[in-house]
């Protein structure tokens, strides 16, 4: 990406006025997160989504099947064989059509999904049927004999056997698993797509979603706030809405998140093309960057991106001692403790009070991530403005724990914690519109690239800043706890504070 571009996004304009005195708001900020997504511009537009698509390379990458599946994808000259021809046919570019087919089923024509779709493309039956694919069945029946008595005369009872004819149902013809079948069949359905909702990207989102899915999406896009009538695309779709403005929208779009995802599927498939040509250029590199979505802690599948992010070596703090041992290097540093001030307050556990003192730290990245998140939070709070609700300081129950104290807790993230790197957020005893403004500021961050968070039980966030974002966290950290914290003024030549995602 340009840099002009990443620093456009990463940090505020030089000269920005401030957020209201009475609590702080950082002069360095993430441009178009939270309330600042309102009438998007089209630079930004590109920016976020182009780091959107890059943030993707973790759910591909962390797949065990993504390396052999793009050997099969682009080497098997038996694919390449109906790709080239199908993408001829349709009009449907064969790079796009072969990261769906990437992405649906790694390459495997025998592919079957727990919800009905198989084949190398995952088609469903009823989809099939459109496509003009035969999928048939037929009865057969099984004979099964049973003992059962019968009446008799004397008191000894009688049996005879007694045979029934069970049916049961097989497939006898599926085009879905016939790949010279399947693959031409989908190229065509997609092409018909992209003619019927105006674009190659919504027809992308229909085939995960559904066509009627799709029209509602689009239907709702095209009334929404803020969205130019002839910029109607899925990227405009996923972030011109929050829960102050276009909430039908949002909602839709939040509805659809927790079915399947599927209003990420375009940007996947965007990744899924650009690994694909990575891979055919330099099947080494890919395999490197393969490696660098393995985790440490889990031998088959990252759980999510901390554990990618965080190395046993960053697990240093084994005991009360270490954390103290740290005065010198400053790898920590104590919490800001002003509730009304940060947006957040301090609610650590720990065995005596005097670890409390000790337990109270992290790294600045991650206090400065904790206070960047507590200050987006409290803006779009404020912009949405919930009937009946004050903004409460975001509790924090956990930031750096030593390895000793992390083992005799249940969560499972607690080593983590030893890190210096992560914090938790109890959001228990928040109000409802407070709750769904800080799931969607951590969403919105996650979506960019900047943190990594994962459900801790059932009440907790469990958070930590991406290696990429730690300085500029640290910033944040620093304006926080420096003299002039929250006033406005000018600051010195800003500089890229990482690479990608």
């Amino acid at each position: 990406m340009r840099s002009s571009v990443f620093l456009f996004l990463v940090f505020a304009l030089l000269g920005q006025t401030a957020g209201p005195p009475d609590y702080f708001a950082p002069r360095h900020r993430v441009s178009g997160i939270g309330v600042m997504r309102d009438d998007i511009s089209d630079e930004l537009l590109e920016a976020r989504t182009d780091l959107m698509v890059q943030t993707q390379t973790f759910s591909i990458m962390r797949e065990p099947l993504a390396l052999p599946g793009a050997r099969r994808i682009t080497g098997d000259p038996k694919l390449q064989a109906l790709f080239r021809p199908a993408a001829a046919r349709s009009g449907f570019p064969q790079p796009l059509l072969e990261a769906i087919t990437y992405l649906e089923s790694w390459g495997d024509p025998n592919a079957e999904s727990a919800t009905g779709p198989r084949g190398i493309m995952q088609i469903s039956e009823a989809t099939a049927r459109s496509m003009g694919l035969q999928v048939k069945r037929a009865t057969r029946y099984r004979v099964i004999q049973e003992r059962v008595e019968v009446k008799s005369k004397s008191r000894k009872p009688k049996y005879r056997t007694v045979k029934h004819r069970i049916p049961y149902t097989v497939t006898v013809r599926d085009d879905r698993m016939v790949p010279s079948r399947a693959i031409p069949a989908a190229a065509m359905y997609l092409a018909g797509m992209e003619q019927k909702f105006g674009g190659r990207d919504w027809a992308i989102f229909a085939y995960h979603c559904g066509q009627g899915c799709v029209g509602q999406m689009l239907d709702l896009t095209r009334h929404a706030r803020g969205i130019p009538k002839d910029e109607l695309t899925v990227a405009r779709m996923f972030f011109s809405c929050s829960p102050a403005w276009n909430r039908e929208l949002y909602e839709a779009v939040a509805a659809q998140m927790q079915r399947d995802w599927s209003p990420t599927y375009w940007f996947r498939i965007m990744r899924a093309q650009q690994l694909l040509a990575l891979y055919r250029r330099d099947p080494r590199e890919f395999a490197t960057l393969a490696q660098e979505y393995k985790s440490e802690f889990n031998s088959v599948r990252a759980p999510h991106r901390l554990a990618v992010w965080l190395k046993r070596a960053d697990l240093m703090f084994h005991n009360c001692d270490d954390i103290r041992s740290d005065a010198g290097q400053k790898l920590l540093v104590k919490a800001l403790d002003k509730p009304g001030y940060y947006g957040y307050s301090l609610n650590i556990l720990a065995d005596t009070p005097a670890d409390l003192e000790l337990y109270s730290e992290a790294s600045p990245s991650a206090l400065g991530a904790l206070t960047y998140v507590a200050f987006e939070t409290r803006r779009l709070f404020e912009t949405m403005a919930p009937r009946g609700e004050k903004f409460l300081p975001l509790e924090v129950s956990s930031l750096v724990e030593p390895e000793d104290f992390a083992r005799k807790l249940t969560g499972r993230e607690a080593l983590a914690h030893c890190s210096g790197q992560v914090f938790d957020i109890d959001y228990s005893n928040l109000p409802p519109g407070e709750r769904e403004c800080l799931r969607f500021v951590l969403n919105d961050l996650g979506w960019g690239g900047y943190l990594g968070f994962v459900e801790e039980g059932r009440n907790s966030f469990h958070i930590g800043a991406a290696p990429t974002s730690r300085e500029f966290f640290t910033t944040v950290f620093e304006e926080a706890s420096g003299p002039r914290s929250g006033q406005a003024s000018a600051l010195p030549a800003v500089t890229e504070s990482g690479g990608r995602p």
